[in-house]
């Protein structure tokens, strides 16, 4: 008799202090919540969330939820340029990665020189006034794949436009 006692009154004590824990937490939230609307309006926001990082390349910005892939990716620097292919993955929606890059490439000063869309791929190229930037995204199963190529512009190369025919 005496251990069913002990029993129901440890439960009871269990139960009066689950009650009071849920209780508290309740009371916190109001208080703390209160407490933030009245913050005097000189004290400073509290920092935004990183939505978005530049890696390899300073001003070609990528968003967060992409991941590097190491064994598709090369990337060159030298002293003042940096040129490669960033290969990022992730689950974005093509046509958010596509809005995502043509908003922000064109506030890093990149300027828009064409734009492919198709059911699967969408590529655009951007340019500054040294080098180029060519940014593919692809669907595929799982992952959306982004391929971010930048490289010097070649300006003036007679090597590249091959033998003339005038003499």
């Amino acid at each position: 008799m005496k251990v069913k006692y002990v029993t129901r009154s440890f439960a009871k004590m269990i139960a009066i202090a689950a009650l009071i824990f849920f209780i508290s937490g309740c009371w916190g939230g109001k208080f703390s919540k209160k407490y933030e609307e009245e913050q005097p309006s000189d004290v400073a926001p509290k920092s935004r969330k990183v939505t978005a990082v530049y890696y390899d390349f300073e001003d070609i910005l990528v968003p967060k939820e992409l991941s590097i892939v190491k064994n598709r990716t090369v990337v060159i620097s030298t002293p003042g340029f940096t040129s490669g292919i960033l290969t990022l993955k992730g689950r974005i929606e093509r046509r958010s990665l596509f809005n995502f890059f043509n908003n922000n490439m064109q506030k890093d000063n990149w300027n828009i020189l064409s734009q492919i869309k198709s059911p699967g791929t969408a590529i655009m190229v951007f340019q500054k006034a040294s080098r180029t930037a060519v940014i593919a995204i692809r669907d595929e199963q799982i992952y959306t794949y982004v391929e971010v190529g930048v490289a010097p512009k070649v300006i003036g190369d007679e090597s590249l436009s091959g033998p003339s025919l005038i003499e």
